[in-house]
This record gives C-alpha cells, structure tokens and sequence, in this order.
C-alpha cells in the first residue's frame, strides 16, 4: 500500500517499577447522555483550577444539582473519582471533603490543553505523509484491546482495517509511548506515502458526513444558547451549566476526528467556525458561571468561594 516508509521504531520496554499513569488515574469513559464524572472534572478545571484545598461534598453535590443529577448519583460519581484516583478525600467530623490529586495534574492539565486546540490544524502545512499504526492483541486480552483501540482514537487515529489505524499526523512519539505504558507489546508504528493508485485511502477511515452531521448538531444546540447570551437573557445557573454542556461537547469531537488537513476536506468544513462558537461562549458565560459557582460554595464553605477560579478557552489555548 506504501510506496515509501519510514523505519518502523520498535516499541520501548515497559519498566515494571513505574505504573502506567492508565493504571494510576484512569479518566471515566464517553458516553451518550450526561455523565457526573466528566461534568466533576469540567468543573473542576474550569473554577478550581490550581487550588489543593478539598471541598465539602456537599457543595460539589449542590454544583452537580445544577445540571439535574440526583444526590445518590452525584456521590457515586466522587467515590468512583476517588477510586480512579483522580480525586483525594478528607473527612473533618462527620463531613467528607474532595480535592483533586496532585499526581493527576498532568494528566488533566494534558486533556484540557488537548480539548482546547483542537481546531487550530487548520493552518497547520500537512506532508502528505500518515501515521500507521499496526497492533495485535490477543482474544485473551480483550479489555487491553478496547482500551488500546480507545487510547488511539483520542490520539486522533482511525481504523483503516481492523488491526490497522493511520493518522495524518506524526504522533509517532505519543503513540509508541502511550501503547508502551499500557503494555501492548505487538505493535509496528511507521510513517508512510500512500500511493494514490490505492483502491482504499487512509481518509475513508473517517465518514466525513456523520462528522458534518455532528457539527451541524453542535451549532444547532448552541448558536441560539450564544444569542441569548449575547443579550444578557441567561441566568446565572444557565450560565454555568451551558458553559459546562459546550466544553463537553466540544471535547467529543477529539475522539471522532484528528484535526484532519485541510487539504483532505471539502472548502466549507464546519470545525473551524464550531471552534469560534465554542469559544464564544465558553468565555463569554465565564464571569457569570463563576459568580454563580462561588455563590454554592459559600453556603458550605464561606472560606473557600473566593478561591474559585475561571479558566477561559483563550487563556488555557496560551
């Protein structure tokens, strides 16, 4: 399929003495619907952003109410945290307080800076060359696939064939080291030109018009939310779960498309006009989300709501 190729790099070994950092703090799963855990670190990177002080349960409960989850749902989402180790708890009497665990930062601070330069490809000159990444995982390991396939896919990789991903980016670096930290051990990672006499291009790894779908669907949702917000009509509540619900969404499309070249789509491609939507809005509601966000924790915790924080799409894009 190739006509030219770059050496393959072998896989590094995996030391036994440091855990991959999969094992140690572990990111809850996408999924349809709303999910407690993802809104907990949203929130969390958006108004705590650099605090290490926990907060008393009872605040992130009433934080969580605001986007309808339920007490006994909101609870298990800071257990579960907590057990991925994403979180640290406390207890002062009878109370129980969380904070996020240092040793998580990276990990999250990575996946933020990850959700907010997506889009920014667009000018970004593309050689012409794909990423592939072949891989074999036994039946008997099944969760090691599902989460190798999953660690590809927010690395921008599709699947070309079933054991065969490309990415028309060079992620050559992160992709032998992420598969190395989850110990998959039976890869090639290469650097190809594809010859365009292929009956299958790397790009029909990606259904283009579910993705136009998608975008329409998030401009949908949220254009008439920024033309409220626009007008001062959204209250401080809708603020802040609405600055939540787009950052949200926003990061779906990580897993769905790389930023792929411009010279690879159609000259109407949506993603960089959703991007300035996001944008928008996401700081545009900030001063008002915050307001209402150090309003809950001052019920619980007076102390703690002048630390609450604000962290803008611009300001975390650099």
């Amino acid at each position: 399929m190739a006509s030219t190729v770059s050496p393959t790099k072998a896989l590094p070994s995996r030391s036994p003495a440091h855990a991959p950092l999969d094992d140690e703090h572990r990111l809850p799963r996408s999924q349809v619907g709303t999910n407690p855990q993802h809104l907990l670190i949203t929130l969390s990177g958006d108004y705590w952003h650099g605090n290490t002080e926990h907060i008393p349960s009872a605040a992130l409960v009433e934080l969580l109410a605001e986007f309808d989850i339920s007490e006994p749902s909101a609870r298990a989402a800071l257990n579960r945290l907590t057990k991925r180790r994403l979180l640290l708890s406390s207890k002062r009497g009878r109370h129980t307080y969380y904070g996020t665990n240092p040793s998580a930062l990276p990990l999250l601070v990575g996946t933020f800076k990850r959700i907010i330069a997506f889009g920014t490809h667009d000018s970004r000159a593309w050689d012409g060359d794909w990423t592939l990444v072949a891989f074999s995982v036994p039946e008997a390991q099944r969760q090691l696939r599902h989460t190798v396939r999953t660690n590809l896919r927010w690395l921008g990789f599709a699947a070309l064939y079933d054991g065969l991903w490309c990415s028309p980016w060079d992620e050559q670096e992160a992709v032998l080291s992420k598969l190395s930290e989850l110990g998959a051990h039976s890869v090639t990672v290469m650097r190809a030109t594809v010859d365009p006499r292929s009956t299958v291009q790397p790009l029909s790894a990606w259904d283009l018009d579910a993705l136009r779908h998608k975008y329409v669907e998030f401009e949908e949702e949220f254009s008439p939310v920024l033309e409220e917000a626009r007008r001062g009509a959204l209250t401080a509540s809708q603020a802040l779960v609405y600055r939540t619900r787009v950052m949200d969404s926003w990061r779906n499309f990580i897993g769905l498309e790389p930023d792929l070249p411009a010279e690879l789509l159609p000259q109407d491609w949506p993603r960089s006009r959703m991007r300035a939507l996001f944008f928008e809005l996401h700081d545009s509601l900030a001063p008002v989300a915050q307001a209402r966000c150090q309003q809950i924790f001052a019920k619980h915790s007076p102390e703690l709501a002048p630390l609450v924080t604000r962290q803008t799409a611009a300001e975390l894009a650099g």
